[in-house]
């Protein structure tokens, strides 16, 4: 992969976590350089529009800091749990709703809530940050559309791209690369393991992210690193066993650290022409089992073909919406190999505010606004812009993004060049963490600060001390 050197290696490190607020600018109203959005009837919108965001994890606090940033809305969060970096907001009204992760508690919880907006003349705009919250709100878009703005596509589609098994079906039909893949039904009570034709170490993972969300059983990770037979026979009998019943996917390994991985944020229109678009390199993934795989800290990185490729794969299933793919380097023969879509924002999308715009503003404007002006104008001059697609954003700015101190990086990263990379975004003293916010509380600051430190202990128990163990045996 290309490397781009420091702009100034040499710089002290600003240890003090990062509390900058001066990233971007709040977006003009609607993109009005290029949108034909009438100020008056902008203006209209946004008043009766309230957000709404399920759970309270990173994204849904970047969602509500930057509903905030961009229109002083303050969003309405439910969760099932107190989760205190977002709870301690004075941004948000923040309720916590016991089990509100299932489809059973979260629909009714959210025709109830879309019930008061409307006697309160609002419009609910309602967005998950998990994918199982994207399947539930898609499944369920016509019962809530009286209530809310659902910002997903239709049910049919996210079930058929994202069954990993389709979605590689689809990227070879493109000429897209992906890695060599194996399926392993789980609902076979005795599943079939093709051990003959593997070749360890392998990677091990759910074909259904979502369902798989609520599945229970020993030793459970969101991707496993398979280094024998053996474990891969004790992970497919487990999972067997348990509630899951999609497949598991076998997978080649690519060789490389946690430096070798992508994400590509698009953003499609209703004719699938991409409007935004914006890609990022991993430094440095999360090590928790139960959180692995989660990007941490991030450089940007632009490669067109991956960009060219992703658009693509949109165009090609007819997409509207944020669109997320996990990508990774393979060294072997220069590709990048596309690993799956996530058919929502990513984890980690506040990256595209770092780098230089509202990531909120395009699924405002293209599921909120264009509606909402097509319902009131007969301009025939302005319906016609409407259906006109808006240029591009190629987001190429560069930024730092992290959710741990520089401690971590320093000692977790072993490519020097990025290190580099990363070293000169922590001394920039610009923004570059999704956690702190100058315009938010104390409180959110304090608990935004011990979930950033606390890295430092996790990375000791799952990435430093097996390293130092494997240095021992080796």
């Amino acid at each position: 992969m290309e490397h781009q050197p420091s702009s100034n290696p040499g710089r002290a490190i600003n240890t003090q976590a990062p509390l900058v607020d001066t990233a971007t600018p709040a977006p003009a109203p609607a993109s009005h350089t290029t949108s034909p959005i009438p100020e008056s009837l902008y203006r209209e919108a946004m008043a009766k529009l309230q957000p709404v965001v399920v759970s309270g994890d990173i994204l849904g606090y970047s969602y509500v800091r930057e509903f905030w940033r961009g229109w002083k809305l303050k969003s309405i969060v439910l969760s099932c749990a107190n989760i205190k970096l977002t709870s301690s907001s004075k941004l948000c009204d923040y309720r916590v709703v016991e089990h509100v992760d299932r489809e059973e508690v979260l629909i009714p919880t959210l025709l109830s809530l879309g019930k008061e907006l409307v006697a309160r003349g609002k419009k609910g705009f309602v967005v998950g940050s998990g994918d199982w919250y994207a399947r539930i709100l898609s499944q369920h878009k016509d019962e809530l559309a009286p209530y809310f703005v659902v910002p997903y596509i239709p049910f049919d589609l996210l079930n058929d791209i994202t069954q990993k098994s389709r979605f590689y079906a689809i990227c070879e039909e493109l000429g897209i690369p992906y890695p060599h893949t194996w399926r392993i039904s789980c609902a076979d009570p005795a599943p079939h393991i093709p051990f003959d034709e593997l070749h360890f170490p392998v990677i091990a993972k759910p074909a259904n992210s979502a369902e798989y969300h609520y599945a229970e059983f020993e030793g459970k990770k969101k991707i496993f690193e398979v280094q024998t037979p053996q474990e891969l026979q004790t992970i497919v009998t487990r999972l067997a066993a348990s509630t899951y019943t999609n497949e598991l996917l076998v997978q080649d390994f690519i060789p490389g650290d946690d430096d070798g991985l992508c994400s590509v944020t698009l953003f499609a229109d209703e004719h699938s022409v991409c409007t935004l678009s914006c890609m990022a390199r991993v430094a440095l993934q999360d090590h928790d089992p139960v959180a692995i795989g989660n990007p941490v800290c991030m450089v940007q990185h632009r490669v067109e073909d991956v960009i060219s490729n992703a658009k693509q794969f949109l165009q090609r299933v007819g997409y509207v919406g944020y669109a997320n793919f996990d990508v990774k380097y393979d060294p072997r023969d220069g590709s990048y190999r596309f690993f799956e879509i996530n058919t929502r924002p990513g984890r980690n999308t506040y990256y595209v505010s770092l780098a230089g715009h509202n990531f909120v503003e395009p699924q405002l404007y293209e599921f909120y606004l264009k509606p909402y002006v097509r319902a009131h104008t007969n301009d025939k001059h302005i319906l016609a812009r409407l259906e006109q697609s808006l240029p591009e954003r190629t987001l190429t700015q560069p930024f730092l993004y992290t959710c741990v101190p520089w401690y971590v990086v320093a000692r977790s990263l072993r490519d020097s060049e990025l290190l580099k990379r990363v070293r000169s975004g922590f001394t920039s003293h610009h923004e570059h963490s999704p956690l702190f916010n100058r315009s938010d509380s104390l409180a959110h600051n304090f608990w935004a600060a011990c979930t950033y430190w606390h890295s430092i202990v996790k990375y000791k128990r799952y990435l430093w001390d097996v390293r130092d163990r494997a240095q021992k045996s080796a």
